[in-house]
């Protein structure tokens, strides 16, 4: 069964909870690290996001892609600034990053609708 991207959220919010709520101290610090390194810096947000999303494609991980678009969409990005970055995943991952490339059209079609930018 499918989750809908709320659902997604809340079950990744809630874990995210008990992991760092658990007492095991690098948890957080590894949490705090993944963090630090999606805000603004010499390369803004949005393009961090867009790069994680790459990497995720790449590595396989659709939990990883939905949350990486969900934070890109919030950061700003359009449309065709996703599809040259699913571009990128393909080239570097390779047809295997094909049934990823689906799943993330599909997320991203449910999170922006009919925007077309």
């Amino acid at each position: 069964m499918k989750k809908t991207i709320t659902e997604f959220k809340k079950y990744r919010s809630d874990m995210n909870d008990k992991i760092l709520n658990s007492g095991f101290r690098d948890f957080n610090k590894f949490f705090a690290l993944d963090n630090k390194a999606y805000i603004n810096g010499a390369l803004d947000a949005k393009t961090k996001e867009l790069m994680g999303l790459v990497a995720s494609m790449v590595l396989r991980c659709n939990d990883c892609i939905l949350y990486h678009i969900d934070r890109a969409v919030e950061e700003g990005a359009n449309r065709q600034e996703f599809y040259e970055s699913f571009n990128i995943a393909l080239i570097v991952g390779g047809s295997i990053v094909i049934p990823h490339l689906r799943f993330a059209m599909e997320q991203l079609d449910e999170l922006l609708g009919d925007k077309n930018e």
